[in-house]
């Protein structure tokens, strides 16, 4: 390791890149720009990545909405264009009878006018179970979600989104344990949450479900219901056998596409997955390519200056010079030139990632977030370009020493 540290060698190096510095500063442009390509578009593929896994962050993303719908076919008697309701008693058979579920939250849906002194609105209110909050992970800001004894005790309670907070209250007033009117009823505020900015269920208000089946007279009808299937399950099976059943439960045609609808976000879920996988291919595809045409020319632009200094390689063989010494000087370039020129890839590529997430990544509107690339993923991208720049000064390395002395002293 010695010769690393060798000034002659140093010198050496430096002034044949001197010698060719058009050359060289284009192989090195060809480098860098390989590099910094690399890098910016990790980057972009991570900030979409990103964002994608914010747009689903708060919900369990194995998970299916079902809802009823009228009849579209006569079936049993039944005419056509039949309203269907969902009932508590249908979750019970789903949740029994479909393998692989975890969680199921039935829902119901209404409209509330709102009041409290002398601000109102109208808003939807949500009459919910407290396993809500594990399918989506309500971002409370203060106080608590609905829980089992809010269901059991039927109490008069409601937790409020962020922006009706605004509406109702002062700035900075406390509205744990306030009492705010819906449609003529008083409530005690027990919570406050932070509406999702992507997955938006029309969740203002939520109230124990009890509360709700009682005070709106609901009975045993839901709205609709979420479904969400353990890690190893399919959710897309898990859709279509709920669906089955309902249409047994209910006395709908088998063929029936529009009693019951459905939303699968798991499906969805594994579509944005294959896209980043496939953006992520086509990425590290075209940075390493466009690498590889950098190195390649460092390849060439060292075979020309070992043609150029074939005088002066025969003379130092003629000296007594091994020719590994020949070979380690020749790559130790090629090594050098990469080496460089990858490193001002990478302090570009990661100027222009600080860019783009000032001006393009920021906010909710954003089509990235937050987009960086992992050190080890650097740490690969580098040692990759010394083994490539390492591999390439092989081959004028080799052409360096392949010249008989005597034919080098010869050529002019």
């Amino acid at each position: 390791m010695r010769f690393l540290f060798d000034s002659d060698t140093w010198q050496e190096i430096f002034s044949g890149i001197k010698k060719n510095k058009t050359r060289t500063g284009i192989t090195i442009i060809g480098v860098m720009w390989g590099i910094f390509l690399l890098v910016v578009l990790l980057g972009a593929a991570k900030g979409i990545e990103n964002k994608f896994n914010s747009l689903f962050g708060d919900f369990a993303t194995n998970s299916v909405f079902i809802w009823s719908g009228q009849t579209s076919m006569p079936f049993k008697g039944f005419q056509e264009g039949r309203p269907v309701r969902l009932k508590l008693g249908d979750v019970e058979k789903i949740k029994n009878e479909i393998k692989g579920i975890d969680l199921i939250a039935p829902r119901s849906q209404g409209a509330g006018f709102v009041v409290r002194k002398f601000q109102s609105g109208n808003f939807s209110v949500s009459g919910d179970f407290p396993v809500l909050n594990k399918i989506q992970n309500k971002n409370m800001l203060s106080g608590r979600f609905i829980n089992v004894k809010d269901i059991k005790e039927k109490r008069k309670v409601c937790v409020i989104e962020e922006e009706i907070y605004k509406q109702l209250f002062e700035k900075n007033e406390e509205a744990i344990g306030e009492l705010i009117s819906i449609n003529g009823i008083n409530y005690k505020v027990v919570g406050i949450f932070k509406e999702s900015e992507t997955i938006r269920l029309g969740d203002n208000i939520h109230v124990p479900f009890t509360t709700f089946q009682q005070v709106y007279n609901r009975a045993d009808n839901i709205s609709w219901m979420i479904v969400t299937g353990n890690d190893s399950s399919d959710i897309e099976q898990i859709e279509k056998d709920a669906k089955l059943i309902l249409k047994n439960l209910h006395n709908v045609h088998p063929k029936d596409k529009r009693a019951f609808g459905g939303m699968n976000l798991g499906q969805m879920f594994q579509k944005v997955t294959e896209f980043l996988l496939g953006m992520q291919f086509l990425t590290w595809f075209v940075g390493i390519a466009t690498l590889i045409a950098g190195v390649f020319a460092i390849g060439n632009i060292l075979l020309i200056t070992v043609k150029e200094r074939t005088n002066e390689i025969g003379i130092r063989r003629a000296l007594g010079a091994k020719p590994w010494e020949i070979k380690r000087q020749i790559m130790l370039e090629a090594v050098f030139l990469t080496s460089f020129a990858g490193v001002l890839g990478i302090i570009l590529g990661g100027g222009a990632l600080m860019l783009i997430d000032t001006f393009i990544a920021q906010g909710p509107e954003a089509p990235l977030k937050n987009p960086t690339v992992d050190i080890p993923v650097i740490l690969i991208a580098a040692v990759t370009l010394v083994v490539l720049g390492t591999l390439i000064g092989l081959i004028p390395a080799h052409t360096a020493v392949s010249i008989k002395p005597i034919d080098a002293l010869r050529e002019e």
